[in-house]
């Protein structure tokens, strides 16, 4: 499988040198780049892919509603539950795309529950991501709850400890402690 999932944090819509670098590899090698249609790290993605003229692309929206689009890419539309809102609504969206990815990088504020979610499932699975930290300006790479753990590190022990709470990672967290 050659797919590779790209996404991020809605706070997140620019694109460094780096993130950017990291995106002309995946384009080099063909790889089918699998993206979401939010506003932010996924709108931004998009916009770099249109520039360079990448059709490799799915664009992954939920049924009925593909918010952004930018180059006409064909589109996966994923259903949400019945009754899902929120958090739960696009979780569904972005859980679909983690396990249609090899591959992930994940752009990240340091804040958003929805990119560290898809983090967390990508690592669930089995699969490396590879997350750019934007606070820090840095990537670094997960395959485990240990790499979960210093990821985190880089976050106040009161964002750590909500994340544990809204995302159900507790188990994940205590098998490996923040450094």
């Amino acid at each position: 499988m050659r797919n590779v999932l790209i996404a991020g944090s809605r706070r997140l819509s620019r694109l460094n040198a780096d993130v950017k670098l990291r995106i002309d590899t995946m384009i080099e090698k063909g790889f089918t780049i699998l993206v979401g249609d939010a506003n932010g790290a996924d709108k931004a993605v998009q916009r770099y892919l249109a520039e360079r003229g990448y059709r490799n692309v799915i664009v992954h929206c939920m049924v009925g509603e593909c918010r952004n689009n930018v180059a006409g890419w064909p589109t996966r539309e994923i259903a949400a539950p019945p009754g899902a809102r929120g958090f739960a609504y696009y979780s569904t969206k972005d859980l679909a795309m983690v396990d249609e990815a090899a591959y992930g990088l994940m752009l990240w504020d340091g804040e958003s529950k929805g990119t560290l979610n898809s983090v967390i499932n990508m690592i669930r699975q089995n699969k490396p991501v590879v997350v750019y930290l934007a606070p820090k300006k840095r990537f670094q790479n997960l395959r485990s709850a240990s790499d979960l753990s210093a990821l985190l590190s880089n976050c106040d022990q009161a964002s750590v400890q909500r994340f544990g709470r809204e995302l159900g990672i507790e188990h994940m967290l205590h098998r490996a402690p923040v450094t």
